[in-house]
């Protein structure tokens, strides 16, 4: 038995819902448009990193981010920042809160 879509008989609600599809189809739903991209080897560090700690990866560079902080090595602050940035971008920023508030 084949089924048939037909499009609704009423002109203005189809033209609605055509245009309710190209608002939805204009981005991808992962796309971080306003968001940098990173560098070659900060994206090589953070995926290597990645591989060695898995899921972890994220919250042993906020560690890493947090003690180079407070040794006050602000490259490797900024460096770690940034993996920990490109792994959860939410775990950043909350480490950025807590570090801008000291």
């Amino acid at each position: 038995m084949t089924i048939r879509f037909a499009p609704s008989r009423n002109a203005r609600e189809l033209r609605m819902a055509k245009v309710r599809l190209r608002a939805f189809s204009a981005h991808a739903a992962n796309d971080n448009a306003q968001a940098e991209t990173p560098d070659d080897a900060l994206l090589h560090a953070a995926l290597r990193h990645f591989a060695q700690h898995g899921m972890a990866a994220a919250q042993r560079a906020r560690k890493q981010s947090e003690t180079a902080f407070f040794a006050g090595d602000r490259a490797s602050y900024r460096w770690w920042l940034d993996i920990c940035r490109i792994l959860d971008k939410r775990l950043a920023s909350q480490l950025v809160a807590e570090t801008d508030a000291r």
